[in-house]
């Protein structure tokens, strides 16, 4: 009988063992919600590859997190739909998945991050970590701020804000017109672009201020005509998507010779059908300088995303600093599954960015500070494309730790 124990106990001991290093072996997944289908499919599966690319160069070939394991991103198409979002959060959360990845619209974060609150208080044994990597519309780290939601992009105030600093420069603008999408990020773009230009520019008139609906406008034509007759000598829009290339096109064509200053346009096939068109008119606010490269680690980077991934761009640099900041911060916790020790970790984190500068991940209200950029679309001093065009994004102008002094009206309620 004793024997018989023994034999019992070794055998549960060796399960155990075996158990224990599966589960040490099981990657960490991170759902990438977005959209993979649509008209605005190609900006969700570039990011998808720029997300599996961050994961496997910056971390997985570098041992991986907690000694061994590795980051595998696992893709949900939510086809730009709120609805759809919420779907696909309750499928990765059933799946166990406990890092939630999101960016393209607004209208999407802002449902995920209410949808993320109530399912954390309601089922403490599972909660999730929102990533935002792109969804800037600032009441998501203002009022509707909460402990479970970081955002590694500038919001649209902050991009505002550096923009309006470098427009404010140009004596030559007079008349503004303001265009963008009929959603939240679309009216936080308009109201943030008047409220500087009125502070900044006084002298400026604001000849246009408008919406139109996001992704149904097949004829961008009625709108140039307006722009181009309200003498406006410079442009603002944060559109995106094929509403960019709608939008940056009818305008070009319609005659309109001022600088166009965008959030988004630029990869995604928008840089190649602007092209020549295109030139010393297009600037874009963003994080991350491509040319000149911020440092020979990025550019090497650049070339190996690159070399395997030829029909993709690297289009937002904040995916890098998202991925290495997360491995960091679940490092530091000793645990992928304590979601909040991994956030608690993120908060206040001082990270040195492949793309030149620091990121500081804001405790108070979990908004990414780091240096904004103003480039212009053009193909002369240009060593990293976009769309393999032969144009791509040239840097005129920097902002350091823009908005760093500003202040957040965030109320953080922390578990």
């Amino acid at each position: 009988m004793h024997k018989f124990a023994s034999i019992l106990l070794a055998v549960a001991t060796a399960v155990f063992s075996v158990a224990n290093i599966a589960a040490a072996a099981d990657p960490v997944k991170i759902a990438f919600i977005d959209p993979l289908s649509g008209p605005f499919a190609p900006t969700g599966t570039n990011g998808l590859a720029e997300w599996k690319f961050a994961a496997d160069e910056l971390v997985n070939k570098k041992g991986g997190v907690l000694g061994g394991r590795e980051i595998e991103i696992v893709p949900f198409d939510n086809k730009i739909s709120a609805k759809e979002s919420l779907i696909q959060l309750k499928v990765a959360i059933d799946q166990g998945i406990r890092y939630i990845a999101q960016g393209n619209s607004s209208g999407v974060a802002n449902a995920l991050t209410d949808a993320i609150k109530k399912h954390n208080k309601r089922n403490p044994d599972s909660r999730v970590l929102f990533l935002n990597y792109s969804a800037v519309d600032p009441a998501l780290t203002n009022k509707k701020c909460n402990f479970w939601h970081f955002r590694f992009d500038a919001n649209a105030d902050i991009k505002m804000d550096a923009l309006t600093d470098v427009m404010a420069e140009n004596s030559a603008i007079d008349k503004v017109y303001v265009i963008g999408q009929d959603y939240s990020f679309g009216k936080a773009v308009a109201a943030a672009a008047v409220a500087n230009i009125e502070k900044k520019m006084p002298e400026a008139e604001i000849v246009g201020n408008e919406l139109h609906p996001i992704g149904k406008v097949k004829d961008f034509t009625p709108y140039a005509r307006k722009i181009v007759s309200s003498g406006a000598n410079a442009l603002i829009t944060g559109n995106w998507g094929a509403d960019m290339v709608g939008l940056g096109k009818a305008v070009i064509e319609g005659g309109f010779k001022g600088p166009i200053y965008t959030y988004y346009a630029a990869n995604n096939g928008i840089t190649k059908t602007f092209g020549e068109a295109g030139k010393n008119m297009i600037r874009l606010v963003h994080e991350g300088p491509l040319n000149p490269p911020a440092s020979d680690r990025m550019a090497d980077y650049w070339k190996n995303f690159k070399a395997k991934n030829p029909e993709f761009d690297i289009t937002q640099a904040r995916i890098t600093n998202a991925v290495e900041m997360l491995a960091r911060a679940i490092d530091k916790a000793g645990s992928a599954d304590d979601v909040i020790a991994v956030a608690k970790a993120l908060e206040g984190m001082e990270h040195d960015s492949i793309w030149g500068g620091k990121v500081l991940m804001r405790a108070e209200d979990h908004q990414a500070i780091q240096d904004v950029h103003i480039s212009v679309h053009t193909d002369e001093g240009i060593k990293q494309d976009s769309d393999n065009s032969g144009f791509g994004l040239l840097l005129e102008s920097s902002v350091e730790m823009a908005s760093a002094d500003v202040a957040s009206s965030c109320k953080m309620k922390r578990p």
